[in-house]
């Protein structure tokens, strides 16, 4: 069918034909263009009605077109934060819904978290290096077995982290978000609450969202009253923590560290960090995984199924 010039544009990371399950272009009055961020528009800004956001390709390019996207009615994240999108939200006309990625993620940011937490545990970086340099580096290491972990950050990606924790028979997992609730496996306690319940944690998850209530959530005194040889691991985003105060808090050991975002990110050579005693870094990867792109490319389908036929779309997050 031949698309006029008044058909609505869906912008697409991925070529349209990839993705299963698509409305067909023109019967469905949409209209398929891909853009990866490349400098060019694949089209007029202002014809975009659905506006999926390249992913992994930083702020400045998905906030790009959105002062020309005059049409656009639904701008959908590949990531479960919007942090990177915020900045250009008051740029876009009112009551358009920005969506999340909710439900792509979870499995595969688990999944790396539970690997830096037992890592850094059971001394897997000295492991490695110990083979690099052939000596047989013996001896007793921390489980994760009978450990307090507290996870700050429980939306589905937190849910999914205590998922995993069931079989490693932790002493206990505590819940914390930013406002108090109860699930079917107990309490979920407010932030308010933190500074009683760090000094009890050997393992604090942070899985957080970054907003201006938790960037620097970890900060001095957050870091301070977690107990002494206690584990931070970092799957939200860098500057949830304070850099600076940790990097205090590692070089004098009181404190380990497994880092999957950082602040700068990324890392830049002759960053302390690199170096610091007892800290883990691995290179923003905990949704980077074979699991993303199937899942990624269902959720657009489904999304773009719901927006043709005038459905209401699923991970609203927030509406201009």
């Amino acid at each position: 069918m031949t698309l006029d010039d008044t058909t609505p544009d869906v912008w697409l990371p991925f070529a349209a034909d990839e993705i299963d399950g698509l409305p067909e272009a023109g019967g469905s009055g949409l209209s398929y263009r891909f853009w990866d961020g490349g400098p060019d528009f694949p089209a007029d800004p202002a014809r975009c009605a659905f506006y999926v956001v390249p992913y992994m390709k930083g702020s400045e390019i998905a906030v790009r077109p959105l002062a020309a996207m005059t049409s656009v009615r639904a701008v959908q994240t590949l990531s479960a934060g919007i942090d990177h999108v915020t900045p250009g939200v008051e740029l876009l006309p009112a009551g358009v819904e920005l969506c999340n990625a909710r439900g792509v993620h979870e499995a595969s940011t688990a999944e790396l978290t539970l690997a830096l937490i037992l890592a850094s545990l059971r001394g897997i970086p000295g492991f490695v290096r110990g083979q690099d340099a052939e000596e047989w580096r013996a001896g007793f290491y921390p489980a994760l077995a009978d450990k307090s972990v507290l996870i700050v950050g429980y939306g589905s990606i937190g849910a999914a982290i205590e998922d995993r924790l069931a079989p490693f028979e932790c002493a206990r997992v505590v819940r914390v978000a930013r406002s108090a609730r109860t699930t079917e496996r107990g309490p979920v306690h407010p932030l308010a609450e933190l500074p009683a319940l760090l000094p009890q944690a050997d393992v604090v998850v942070l899985s957080t969202p970054l907003t201006p209530a938790t960037r620097h959530l970890a900060d001095a005194g957050f870091l301070g009253r977690m107990k002494d040889g206690a584990l931070l691991v970092n799957v939200a985003r860098g500057p949830v923590v304070d850099t600076a105060a940790l990097l205090k808090e590692v070089e004098s050991g009181r404190i380990t560290a497994a880092l999957d975002v950082t602040d700068p990110e990324p890392l830049p050579p002759g960053h302390p960090l690199w170096h610091a005693p007892g800290v883990l870094v691995s290179p923003h990867v905990g949704g980077s995984t074979s699991a993303f792109m199937p899942r990624a490319k269902r959720l657009l389908a489904a999304q773009l199924r719901r927006f043709a036929a005038g459905e209401p779309l699923a991970n609203v997050v927030l509406t201009t």
